[in-house]
Protein backbone atom coordinates (compact mmCIF):
# COMPACT_ATOMS: atom_id res chain seq x y z
CA UNK A 1 0.00 0.00 0.00
CA UNK A 2 2.99 2.31 0.32
CA UNK A 3 2.81 3.02 -3.41
CA UNK A 4 -0.93 3.57 -3.62
CA UNK A 5 -0.89 7.33 -3.15
CA UNK A 6 1.65 7.79 -5.95
CA UNK A 7 -0.14 5.47 -8.35
CA UNK A 8 -3.40 7.29 -7.78
CA UNK A 9 -1.78 10.68 -8.26
CA UNK A 10 -0.67 9.43 -11.67
CA UNK A 11 -4.05 7.94 -12.51
CA UNK A 12 -6.17 10.94 -11.62
CA UNK A 13 -4.93 13.38 -14.26
CA UNK A 14 -6.56 16.77 -14.42
CA UNK A 15 -8.99 17.52 -17.22
CA UNK A 16 -11.11 20.55 -18.31
CA UNK A 17 -13.54 21.79 -15.72
CA UNK A 18 -17.16 22.75 -15.22
CA UNK A 19 -18.27 25.82 -13.26
CA UNK A 20 -19.78 25.49 -9.79
CA UNK A 21 -21.16 27.78 -7.09
CA UNK A 22 -18.56 28.07 -4.36
CA UNK A 23 -19.36 27.16 -0.79
CA UNK A 24 -17.77 29.33 1.90
CA UNK A 25 -15.79 26.30 3.08
CA UNK A 26 -14.35 25.88 -0.41
CA UNK A 27 -13.26 29.51 -0.39
CA UNK A 28 -11.61 28.98 3.01
CA UNK A 29 -9.79 25.92 1.69
CA UNK A 30 -8.48 27.83 -1.31
CA UNK A 31 -7.42 30.76 0.88
CA UNK A 32 -5.64 28.50 3.38
CA UNK A 33 -3.71 26.62 0.74
CA UNK A 34 -2.94 29.79 -1.21
CA UNK A 35 -1.40 31.34 1.91
CA UNK A 36 0.68 28.25 2.71
CA UNK A 37 4.33 28.58 1.79
CA UNK A 38 6.02 25.81 3.75
CA UNK A 39 4.90 23.16 6.19
CA UNK A 40 5.78 19.80 7.67
CA UNK A 41 4.05 17.06 9.61
CA UNK A 42 4.08 13.44 10.58
CA UNK A 43 1.72 11.43 8.39
CA UNK A 44 -0.09 8.13 8.56
CA UNK A 45 -1.07 6.37 5.33
CA UNK A 46 -3.91 3.86 5.50
CA UNK A 47 -4.50 1.59 2.52
CA UNK A 48 -7.81 0.07 1.41
CA UNK A 49 -6.87 -3.17 3.20
CA UNK A 50 -6.14 -1.40 6.48
CA UNK A 51 -2.36 -1.50 6.10
CA UNK A 52 -0.74 1.52 7.75
CA UNK A 53 2.58 3.22 7.15
CA UNK A 54 3.96 6.39 8.73
CA UNK A 55 6.59 8.94 7.93
CA UNK A 56 7.41 12.61 7.47
CA UNK A 57 5.66 15.00 5.09
CA UNK A 58 7.16 18.24 3.81
CA UNK A 59 5.70 20.87 1.47
CA UNK A 60 7.11 24.04 -0.05
CA UNK A 61 4.65 25.83 -2.28
CA UNK A 62 4.53 26.19 -5.15
CA UNK A 63 5.78 22.98 -6.65
CA UNK A 64 7.53 20.95 -3.98
CA UNK A 65 6.67 18.19 -1.53
CA UNK A 66 8.17 15.06 -0.02
CA UNK A 67 6.75 11.92 1.59
CA UNK A 68 9.47 10.03 3.45
CA UNK A 69 8.43 6.71 4.99
CA UNK A 70 9.79 5.44 8.29
CA UNK A 71 12.32 2.61 8.31
CA UNK A 72 12.47 -0.14 7.30
CA UNK A 73 10.60 1.23 4.26
CA UNK A 74 12.99 3.07 1.97
CA UNK A 75 10.47 4.27 -0.60
CA UNK A 76 9.87 8.00 -0.93
CA UNK A 77 7.97 10.52 -3.07
CA UNK A 78 9.43 13.86 -4.16
CA UNK A 79 7.98 16.71 -6.19
CA UNK A 80 10.85 18.93 -7.32
CA UNK A 81 8.94 21.82 -8.87
CA UNK A 82 8.56 20.21 -12.28
CA UNK A 83 8.16 16.45 -11.83
CA UNK A 84 6.84 14.19 -9.10
CA UNK A 85 9.01 11.12 -8.53
CA UNK A 86 8.38 7.86 -6.70
CA UNK A 87 11.26 5.62 -5.70
CA UNK A 88 10.43 1.93 -5.21
CA UNK A 89 13.22 0.43 -3.13
CA UNK A 90 12.04 -3.15 -3.66
CA UNK A 91 12.29 -2.78 -7.43
CA UNK A 92 15.27 -0.41 -7.20
CA UNK A 93 13.70 1.92 -9.72
CA UNK A 94 12.00 5.30 -10.00
CA UNK A 95 8.89 6.52 -11.81
CA UNK A 96 8.01 10.12 -12.63
CA UNK A 97 5.38 12.36 -14.20
CA UNK A 98 4.95 16.12 -14.70
CA UNK A 99 3.28 17.62 -11.63
CA UNK A 100 0.68 19.33 -13.79
CA UNK A 101 -0.65 15.99 -15.04
CA UNK A 102 -1.33 14.66 -11.53
CA UNK A 103 -3.77 15.38 -8.74
CA UNK A 104 -0.83 16.60 -6.67
CA UNK A 105 -1.01 19.72 -8.82
CA UNK A 106 -3.89 21.00 -6.65
CA UNK A 107 -1.66 21.02 -3.56
CA UNK A 108 1.31 22.48 -5.37
CA UNK A 109 0.14 24.94 -8.01
CA UNK A 110 0.67 28.64 -7.35
CA UNK A 111 -3.01 29.53 -7.66
CA UNK A 112 -4.85 27.07 -5.42
CA UNK A 113 -8.34 26.82 -6.86
CA UNK A 114 -11.03 24.16 -6.86
CA UNK A 115 -12.42 25.24 -10.19
CA UNK A 116 -10.96 25.33 -13.67
CA UNK A 117 -9.39 21.89 -13.40
CA UNK A 118 -11.52 20.14 -10.82
CA UNK A 119 -15.19 19.80 -9.93
CA UNK A 120 -16.52 19.99 -6.37
CA UNK A 121 -18.89 17.05 -5.88
CA UNK A 122 -19.94 17.80 -2.30
CA UNK A 123 -19.16 19.86 0.79
CA UNK A 124 -20.30 18.67 4.20
CA UNK A 125 -19.41 18.77 7.86
CA UNK A 126 -18.10 15.67 9.61
CA UNK A 127 -18.09 16.53 13.29
CA UNK A 128 -15.51 19.30 13.61
CA UNK A 129 -14.14 18.69 10.10
CA UNK A 130 -15.24 20.16 6.78
CA UNK A 131 -15.00 17.60 3.97
CA UNK A 132 -14.69 18.79 0.36
CA UNK A 133 -14.97 16.07 -2.27
CA UNK A 134 -13.52 16.83 -5.70
CA UNK A 135 -13.03 14.91 -8.93
CA UNK A 136 -12.08 15.31 -12.55
CA UNK A 137 -14.60 17.61 -14.16
CA UNK A 138 -14.81 15.61 -17.37
CA UNK A 139 -14.88 12.17 -15.74
CA UNK A 140 -15.95 12.16 -12.07
CA UNK A 141 -16.29 8.36 -12.12
CA UNK A 142 -12.54 7.95 -12.66
CA UNK A 143 -11.83 8.76 -9.01
CA UNK A 144 -12.08 11.46 -6.40
CA UNK A 145 -10.27 13.05 -3.50
CA UNK A 146 -11.86 14.01 -0.18
CA UNK A 147 -10.07 16.90 1.50
CA UNK A 148 -10.74 17.30 5.23
CA UNK A 149 -10.11 20.56 7.08
CA UNK A 150 -10.44 21.39 10.75
CA UNK A 151 -12.77 24.32 11.43
CA UNK A 152 -10.82 26.15 14.13
CA UNK A 153 -8.16 26.78 13.14
CA UNK A 154 -9.04 26.09 9.51
CA UNK A 155 -6.28 23.85 8.14
CA UNK A 156 -5.83 20.64 6.16
CA UNK A 157 -5.98 17.53 8.35
CA UNK A 158 -6.25 14.65 5.89
CA UNK A 159 -7.17 13.59 2.40
CA UNK A 160 -8.67 10.39 1.04
CA UNK A 161 -8.08 9.29 -2.54
CA UNK A 162 -10.71 6.94 -3.99
CA UNK A 163 -9.99 5.25 -7.31
CA UNK A 164 -12.48 4.26 -9.99
CA UNK A 165 -13.00 0.87 -8.33
CA UNK A 166 -13.87 2.49 -5.00
CA UNK A 167 -10.58 1.56 -3.28
CA UNK A 168 -9.40 4.26 -0.90
CA UNK A 169 -6.03 5.41 0.41
CA UNK A 170 -6.04 7.96 3.22
CA UNK A 171 -3.30 10.30 4.38
CA UNK A 172 -3.67 11.85 7.84
CA UNK A 173 -1.41 14.70 8.92
CA UNK A 174 -0.33 14.88 12.55
CA UNK A 175 1.12 17.96 14.26
CA UNK A 176 1.19 19.99 11.05
CA UNK A 177 3.47 23.02 11.40
CA UNK A 178 3.10 25.77 8.82
CA UNK A 179 5.97 28.10 8.03
CA UNK A 180 9.63 27.84 8.82
CA UNK A 181 12.64 26.92 6.73
CA UNK A 182 12.87 23.51 5.09
CA UNK A 183 16.13 22.30 3.59
CA UNK A 184 15.91 22.66 -0.22
CA UNK A 185 17.78 19.36 -0.58
CA UNK A 186 14.66 17.50 0.59
CA UNK A 187 12.97 18.42 -2.68
CA UNK A 188 15.80 17.28 -4.95
CA UNK A 189 15.31 13.81 -6.38
CA UNK A 190 18.36 11.57 -6.07
CA UNK A 191 18.01 8.01 -7.29
CA UNK A 192 19.39 5.75 -4.52
CA UNK A 193 19.95 2.97 -7.03
CA UNK A 194 22.52 5.11 -8.81
CA UNK A 195 20.96 4.36 -12.18
CA UNK A 196 19.92 7.94 -12.81
CA UNK A 197 17.13 6.80 -15.11
CA UNK A 198 13.41 7.40 -14.54
CA UNK A 199 10.63 5.19 -15.84
CA UNK A 200 7.92 7.55 -17.09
Amino acid sequence: MKKAIFALLFALTLLPALAFAKDARVEKAEAWLGALKTGQARFTQTGYDGTQLSGNFYISRPGRLRFEYDAPTKDFIVADGTFIHFYDDQQKQASSAPIGTTLADFLLRKNATLDGDLRVLSVRNMGDLAQITVAQSADPAAGQIQLRFSESPFELKSWRIIDGQGLATEITLNNFRAGGAIAPALFVFKDPSGRGQLNN
